[in-house]
């Protein structure tokens, strides 16, 4: 039975990101559910397949897995020769804490700078607590690519779940022109050269669900005045 991923519009839709694009660039075939976020009658489809309303949503011969670090760590289990997790027990530790802490935290980034794949790539100024949020993660990059990078383009090596999911992290400071350390430029720019990612944003680019909240610089969508 083909693994199904319900998921939320492309262009907003950070939490839906993360296990698409793990899936995508660990090659596990999987057909994808996209539901318009904040449509009339999105949450009543979205309740089909999750209790919480929410996505993303994986589901795997009637197993309906919700919350975006859940899935991940269930195709970790289901397809062990991913890779989703690094091997070495320490490494493997600190991945998950760094994991957690992208789940649970930077919330004033996530408040002030929302995902948002087509909004014109500009600085932007932001509040201190947006600019500490940005340096922790700043650190965070920096010291997994020294002590466990092993030269390689992603956090712990090869592309996994962590970098999975900070994927929407590297969308919002590119977007929004949020300045960071050579490092974590090399590293932002890794990620945004993967075909996946590619193929995310260029269907992103391709949708017309608009979603007010998400728009930073309302009334204009996608540079320019939206047309009522």
């Amino acid at each position: 039975m083909t693994i199904t991923l319900v998921i939320g519009n492309k262009n907003y839709s950070s939490w839906s990101l993360r296990p698409w694009i793990a899936m995508k660039v660990a090659g596990i075939p999987f057909e994808e559910t996209v539901i318009p976020l904040y449509e009339p009658g999105s949450r009543e489809q979205v309740l089909q397949y999750s209790p919480t309303g929410k996505v993303p949503v994986l589901i795997d011969a009637g197993k309906h897995i919700w919350e975006s670090l859940a899935i991940l760590e269930y195709l970790a289990e289901k397809f062990p020769k991913a890779g989703l997790w690094p091997r070495h027990p320490q490494a493997r530790a600190h991945a998950r804490a760094l994991a957690a802490e992208m789940h649970a935290g930077f919330q004033a980034l996530r408040k002030h700078c929302p995902m948002n794949m087509w909004l014109p790539v500009r600085p932007r100024q932001q509040p201190d607590d947006v600019m500490a949020n940005v340096r922790r993660i700043e650190g965070l990059w920096t010291e997994c690519r020294e002590r466990f990078g092993q030269g390689r383009a992603f956090l712990f090596g090869d592309f996994g779940a962590v970098d999975a999911m900070y994927a929407p992290i590297v969308s919002r400071l590119y977007t929004y022109g949020l300045a960071v350390n050579e490092t974590s430029r090399a590293y932002m720019d890794a990620v945004m050269a993967l075909p996946a990612w590619g193929e995310w944003r260029t269907a992103a680019l391709r949708e017309s669900w608009v979603m007010k909240g998400n728009e930073p610089d309302w009334p204009l969508v996608r540079g320019v005045a939206l047309q009522q």
